[in-house]
């Protein structure tokens, strides 16, 4: 009979478990599919401040191998819904079969999940408690976002704290923080939600009920951060509009040619894209700009290199009398060789070069090879044989207005670069991208979340040309002014403000993660610390046992 009894336990308990796992592994691709909900276009950013819970719900009683595949699972599911436009891009536009353009793009977000993956492990090691869970949270959140940012060349697109790009009051506090101090509050908020419901559900975190003081103890720390960064945004806007008010003002144009990337390189084709830009040279000419703004690579051919097309180009300037940014391919010999680079030239407006800036941080597999000699199979999704070089950080480019910070294409996901230009003496930061290679996909709507945190962080008015859009004006607040719709022919113009303030983040740059990984290590310094006590008191009880 107690052998009957034994089994029924056994299966019951097996059958609860695998209740248990099939309940976690919803949770995770719950939180999967509520991240990628609160990132443009499809998203909403409301949701981004309950994303984390049902995760979180997930990894509260089970071992740490468990938590890194419940995580692990919930990046895999996030970031191949935030970034299926990747096999358009290197199908439709690179060329590669179907088959490795998903193989790549699920290579790709299985590497980004290992940060989920790794936040969800080192959390439950790092958290014995409800409470420690709170104060931890957003610091590891933070801390591998950071690392994400650096390692293997870097990719921070789309970071938790871009969802709020267009909840303005909420993200002024990137001028102290960086996009980073959005991120914290957004988790820190997810995890005071958690502790609460869990507090009223009676439930458990690692073998520990969470009790009323932790909590109020939540509940307090999420409002209290929510209300001072509302204020502060509340403050730091009306202050910066005064300012704006009083400043000096560039006009500015950008042209948006909407050349098709099947035909932009095509020589059957260049003379018709030379001729749209000057036409929409002239339509902005009528508006009587201080500078125009042309995209990424607008010139199908090396500029200076082909005398006729740049002649006609630099007539064109002449006659519209502005300053001007060109995005075009630039080749220069060094020795016995020729170094190319994506640049973009500032023209003045008697049709003489005064400056040129080369990309600086180069797109891995687009624009050059990494780790050729290891990768010597792999080849580039762009045309062209050969690589791109970079050029030197922190170049600004100087005009009659003051300085200009540049950026080609997706540099505008890496903070450092521009508050590199800024801290340099960029005043107007430019950001000049061929977004053709995305569609009509979510990516320029994600890429034009992260232009946003850039105005707010060096509080710089932000300039941006793009040859099939998103194009558009970004005041200092991160207030989009103005922009494009996809697809289309457009000249727009608009006058922004110019700032010289240098902010605690253009001065400082990213000391918040920096703090993040010192609290991160002082707690793991404390778990061991604990652990060793928990083992030397076991260890005097089973000696006097003994």
């Amino acid at each position: 009979m107690s052998a009957k009894v034994s089994r029924f336990r056994k299966e019951a308990g097996t059958t609860l478990n695998l209740s248990d796992n099939r309940k976690n592994i919803l949770l995770a691709f719950s939180s999967g599919l509520l991240l990628t909900g609160s990132f443009p276009k499809f998203g909403s950013l409301w949701v981004a401040w309950v994303a984390l819970v049902p995760l979180l719900f997930a990894i509260r009683n089970v071992p740490t191998g468990k938590r890194f595949r419940l995580g692990l699972l919930a990046g895999v599911v996030h970031y191949l819904t935030l970034m299926y436009w990747l096999v358009i891009t290197m199908e439709t536009y690179g060329g590669l079969p179907w088959y490795a353009s998903v193989g790549f793009l699920v290579l790709l977000c299985a590497y980004l999940a290992l940060y989920v993956g790794g936040f969800t492990a080192f959390l439950g090691l790092l958290a014995p408690t409800p409470l420690r869970c709170l104060g931890a949270a957003p610091a590891l959140w933070v801390f591998l976002e950071f690392i994400r940012a650096k390692a293997l060349t870097g990719f921070p697109w789309e970071l938790l704290g871009y969802t709020q790009y267009k909840a303005l009051q909420v993200i002024q506090i990137s001028d102290i923080f960086g996009v980073y101090g959005v991120s914290f509050l957004v988790v820190a908020v997810n995890a005071s939600l958690f502790l609460i419901i869990l507090f009223a559900g009676k439930g458990i975190w690692r073998r520990r009920t969470a009790t009323r003081k932790e909590a109020i103890a939540a509940g307090l720390s999420a409002g209290l951060l929510l209300a001072a960064a509302v204020c502060y945004g509340v403050i730091r806007m009306h202050t910066i509009h005064l300012e704006a008010g009083n400043a000096p003002r560039v006009k500015a144009s950008v042209l948006q040619g909407n050349i098709a990337q099947n035909v932009k390189w095509d020589p059957e084709f260049k003379e018709a894209t030379i001729a749209t830009y000057l036409r929409l040279t002239r339509q902005a000419a009528g508006e009587a700009p201080d500078l125009i703004v042309w995209p990424e690579t607008a010139t199908p051919f090396y500029f200076q290199r082909a005398p006729n097309m740049t002649r006609r180009i630099e007539d064109g300037i002449r006659k519209a009398g502005a300053y001007f940014i060109i995005g075009s391919p630039a080749a220069e010999e060094v020795g016995d060789k020729v170094r190319y680079y994506n640049s973009a030239y500032l023209i003045a407006p008697d049709g003489t070069v005064s400056d040129r800036y080369d990309k600086q941080h180069l797109v891995p597999f687009g624009e050059y090879v990494p780790w050729r000699k290891l990768l010597w199979f792999v080849d580039k999704i762009v045309p062209g044989q050969m690589d791109f070089s970079s050029g030197p950080l922190g170049m600004v480019a100087p005009w009659k207005k003051g300085g200009l910070g540049i950026q080609i294409c997706y540099e505008m996901i890496f903070p450092s670069l521009s508050r590199h230009a800024v801290r340099n003496g960029a005043d107007l930061l430019v950001n000049i991208t061929n977004d053709a290679w995305f569609g009509k996909s979510s990516a320029p709507h994600q890429l034009l979340s992260m232009v946003a945190f850039r105005a707010v962080e060096n509080r710089r008015s932000v300039v941006r040309s793009a040859n099939t859009g998103i194009s558009g004006f970004v005041d200092p607040t991160g207030r989009i002014l103005a922009q494009t719709p996809l697809f289309e022919e457009a000249a727009l113009t608009r006058s922004v403000p110019i700032l010289k303030e240098k902010t605690i983040y253009t001065r400082w740059g990213d000391w918040l993660p920096a703090g993040c990984g010192i609290w991160i290590a002082l707690l793991v310094i404390n778990c061991i610390a604990a652990n060793r006590r928990r083992n030397l008191t076991a260890g005097k009880e089973n000696h006097h046992v003994l």
